[in-house]
């Protein structure tokens, strides 16, 4: 059975005959031109730049300044190894407002090459509520992923060039903080040392790579407002220090230029159609658990003038993608989200309560007693950014009648809206109902973020650790109280903090279940971000450059002599 959902009708039909593939249901299904979707939605043909028959990107100069339509934040619980389907549930959701006679749309990130070859999957949703041409969104799509990775990289060859032609900034080599990246999880260039060999080769330097999703120029695409704002935006990057420990910036190398014309295509959103064939834009990939998770906000935005609803999503739960949507993303973009959604499943509620994933098919009315105080906690976080939040509880068909009748009773004694959800069998059919208990919980004007920057980084992370992580204490590093330092001494300490921390809890340990409170949030590195306008604050173990899991999903993945793509979810 796929790790998405079928609905709970389908289990007799499940066992009679296989379920189909992500793969093969987006295969199987009959997409429309490009040009038909871009209709639908309003796009010109001067606004249209198409990639073959099925996807497009929009010219953003070309957008027209309608008002702006309702924006809703999809998020979720903390997430689990049993999948709890939140890009499928935004899509199906989606398709169901269009159903209701909505005109709705579609904000997403792109997948990154790291999940897709590793473990987690694609981001393109799955079953009956996918966006499609689903392999060509998982795996090259229209090249935004490697025109970032090369933007990035000639920076760093630029760096290593200066240096190497005389050094007049006086760079230090020993202080240059900017790594090479790559889209692909590969631990063993997580520390390495580059400019070995003859005195031509370059000066030796001990230096890594870092995933293009957690990339800076990934995070200055997705904050970036149109092209000469990117432009700034990299001209900013901070690259390093001098010997006399002062900071340097890709525009002291004159190298913002060459960069952003890299980049001129990439930052124009891509336009492609869900199965239900409503326009969905998906554009930039930044991960929540070491960047700040959400897709555009050029893509949000655009969506915003051609729909009088759009859906967006942000990664992980209320704790990591949701709150930097509304410090970060929702602050620079002056953005007002009028609803939230946040994703769970029974299963998801019983490995909250320490339930072996082998065993989460069981009926267990007690686990989900335990486990149920994870989704009010995330449901209790989006509440204080001013939104009301909706529950969409994705059905599987291991759920029993008395697990979901638990769940709506818990919901119902809480005062909180919840609804289930069969969109991966369904589609937009199968979330008629959550569409219009969503409508019925919209807002306007009280979304808010949860703290001002210009109140310091300390209080910036304080009061998320506090709010948020219901964590008691702060406690920095050596290394982290000397990036203080620098932070202060160089006027960065205003600037929004993106945490980086684990996305199995809301503490910086993974192993701690379900909603811990009382911990301690432990700080080892802050690190500028200058372009992106935001500090990242590293906590944990958690790695800008995550690593292959023993089987891969790489090795399930194949093509036949026709060019059809197998084994891809």
């Amino acid at each position: 059975m796929s790790a998405n959902n079928a609905g709970n009708n389908a289990a007799n039909d499940a066992v009679t005959k296989p379920v189909p593939s992500d793969v093969e249901i987006a295969q199987a299904h009959d997409l429309e031109p490009i040009t038909a979707i871009a209709e639908r939605a309003g796009v010109s043909d001067d606004a249209l730049i198409p990639y073959g028959k099925f996807m497009a990107k929009v010219d953003i100069t070309q957008v027209p300044d309608n008002a702006p339509a309702k924006l809703v934040l999809v998020t979720g619980v903390s997430p689990t190894p049993a999948g709890e389907g939140k890009s499928t549930s935004l899509i199906g959701i989606t398709d169901a407002l269009a159903q209701l006679g909505h005109k709705a749309m579609v904000a997403l990130r792109e997948p990154s090459l790291g999940p897709v070859m590793g473990v987690k999957g694609g981001a393109a949703g799955g079953g009956y509520a996918q966006v499609v041409p689903m392999e060509q969104i998982n795996l090259h799509f229209t090249g935004d992923f490697h025109a970032i990775t090369s933007a990035n990289n000639t920076l760093a060859a630029l760096i290593d060039n200066h240096i190497q032609q005389g050094n007049a900034l006086g760079i230090d080599p020993r202080r240059v903080t900017w790594q090479r990246c790559l889209d692909v999880n590969d631990r063993n260039l997580r520390h390495v040392v580059t400019g070995l060999g003859s005195p031509g080769n370059g000066m030796p330097a001990e230096t890594g790579f870092t995933i293009t999703a957690a990339s800076e120029i990934m995070a200055i695409l997705g904050l970036a407002t149109d092209l000469a704002d990117l432009k700034r935006r990299l001209a900013n990057i901070t690259i390093g220090l001098t010997y006399d420990k002062k900071p340097v910036t890709a525009g002291q190398l004159n190298a913002e230029g060459a960069m952003a014309a890299l980049l001129k295509d990439a930052v124009n959103p891509n336009m492609v159609q869900t199965l239900g064939g409503t326009p969905a834009f998906i554009h930039g990939g930044p991960f929540a658990n070491i960047a700040h998770g959400c897709n555009t906000l050029i893509a949000t935005r655009t969506a915003q003038r051609y729909a009088d609803i759009v859906l967006t999503e942000a990664g992980f739960g209320s704790d990591l993608g949701a709150e930097k949507f509304f410090d970060i993303k929702a602050r620079y973009g002056n953005l007002d989200v009028a609803g939230a959604i946040v994703v769970c499943t029974i299963r998801s509620i019983k490995h909250n309560a320490g339930v072996a994933k082998a065993d989460l098919n069981t009926e267990n009315l007690q686990a989900l007693e335990q486990g149920i105080v994870n989704l009010e906690r995330h449901v209790e976080n989006i509440k204080k950014f001013g939104v009301t939040p909706v529950v969409s509880l994705n059905l599987f068909t291991s759920d029993t009648d008395a697990e979901r009748e638990w769940v709506r009773n818990w919901a119902a004694e809480k005062g909180i809206a919840l609804e289930e959800s069969e969109v991966w069998a369904k589609g937009g059919e199968g979330a008629l109902k959550l569409a219009e208990t969503l409508l019925a919980n919209l807002t306007e004007g009280t979304s808010k973020p949860l703290y001002d920057p210009a109140d310091g980084i300390e209080n910036a992370i304080e009061t998320i650790a506090r709010e948020i992580y219901r964590a008691d204490d702060v406690q920095y590093s050596a290394a982290a109280l000397k990036d203080l330092q620098t932070l202060k001494d160089n006027g960065w300490d205003r600037l929004p903090v993106c945490i980086s921390k684990t996305q199995y809890s809301f503490s910086d340990d993974p192993a701690q279940l379900g909603a811990p409170t009382g911990h301690t949030l432990h700080v080892r590195n802050l690190l500028p971000r200058t372009g992106a306008g935001f500090i990242v604050a590293l906590t944990g173990d958690v790695m800008t450059m995550p690593g292959l899991p023993k089987v891969p999903s790489a090795n399930n993945i194949d093509v036949d002599e026709n060019g059809k793509i197998s084994g891809l979810f």
